[in-house]
């Protein structure tokens, strides 16, 4: 699992006072950091070789101003030339938010999918959903 705590910020916050629903996915997208960095270990955007293909982010709770947030990130399923990450984030130790993001492993001089090296898929499963999780994830 990769964890990455994240304070939340005013402007993030609505005029109900809650964080706003456009904060979330920016919130995942942050904590996935150290996945790019197993395929971009440079950081250089110039040769970032992914790509997000779909993602979903399911609201359960409400999520405030004042509070930090964890996400935790698991691999959840991984293909030749993609992956889906399972996210969770949490305020004051309670499930407020869950999703997925799969990403292909991308080419883009060829402009097609590249097949995910041994090293950093051997990387990738260490963070592996456990079984047991993986079936309440679903629901």
């Amino acid at each position: 699992m990769y964890a990455t705590v994240i304070q939340p910020r005013m402007s993030e916050t609505n005029g109900t006072g809650h964080i706003s629903n456009t904060t979330l996915p920016v919130w995942f997208e942050a904590a996935r950091e150290p996945v790019y960095r197993l395929f971009n270990p440079s950081g250089d955007m110039r040769t970032f070789p992914l790509i997000i293909v779909n993602m979903n982010v399911d609201f359960l709770r409400q999520i405030y101003f004042g509070w930090e947030v964890e996400v935790r990130i698991w691999v959840k399923r991984i293909g030749n030339s993609s992956f889906t990450l399972y996210e969770e984030l949490y305020q004051e130790e309670q499930l407020c938010a869950k999703g997925s993001a799969t990403y292909v492993y991308f080419d883009y001089e060829n402009q097609k999918s590249q097949p995910i090296s041994p090293e950093v898929r051997q990387k990738l499963e260490v963070h592996r959903l456990p079984t047991i999780m993986e079936e309440s994830s679903h629901g």
